[in-house]
């Protein structure tokens, strides 16, 4: 069973993790878990540079494999916001944000409101290696909010071919189709080859 650091403090996203990488032979610590408890400032201008902060930071407070993420959300109406600065677009509840969101493309069409969620993985070795895996999930941003599951900017993420935003379908189905699921779906494999996990 090899340990691991998952660079979060959200035991919800540990839990995803672990059903998206079930089968491993591993298991997922928590930063708290190995003593650390600071927050790791994600000063990166990608997906992917601030993921290898995070991973490299817990890798190197605990000695173990870390593995990170990093995600965002693209509107093509508004040039890729809120991208890489998702979680910072608005203070307050991903309620504030999404309405934020949905206020910003007041009057846009539906044929331009095209987006898609994008995923970066960060897996980082004590040796320094370090390895990153991407996944995109395509969709538009919808004219209210629909759905109460998820979270972020879930509710106006609609998915077409579902037919239904990614707050109204089943934890299931989001392991599925999900960036954060195809992102993992490339990490597994690397981890299979790399861990012998």
């Amino acid at each position: 069973m090899v340990k691991m650091v998952l660079a979060t403090h959200n035991p919800g996203k540990r839990t995803e993790w672990m059903a998206l990488l079930d089968g491993l032979e591993l298991t997922l610590l928590l930063p708290s878990e190995i003593g650390f408890d600071d927050s790791v400032a994600e000063t990166g201008d990608t997906y992917t540079e601030n993921a290898l902060i995070k991973a490299r930071a817990l890798c190197k407070a605990s000695g173990l494999p870390a593995l990170a993420d990093d995600s965002g959300l693209e509107v093509d109406a508004l040039d890729g916001a809120p991208g890489v600065r998702s979680a910072r677009y608005r203070l307050g509840s991903d309620e504030v944000r999404y309405r934020a969101l949905l206020a910003a493309l007041e009057g846009v069409p539906d044929d331009e409101r095209t987006a898609r969620f994008r995923c970066v993985a960060a897996l980082v070795l004590p040796d320094g290696e370090t390895h990153t895996t991407e996944g995109v999930c395509e969709g538009w941003i919808t004219h209210k909010p629909q759905g109460a599951k998820g979270f972020g900017y879930d509710p106006v993420f609609y998915i077409p071919s579902l037919d239904r935003t990614m707050a109204e379908i089943s934890q299931k189905q989001k392991n599925q189709i999900s960036h954060r699921a195809r992102a993992a779906r490339g990490m597994r494999r690397v981890m299979t080859e790399l861990l012998d996990v």
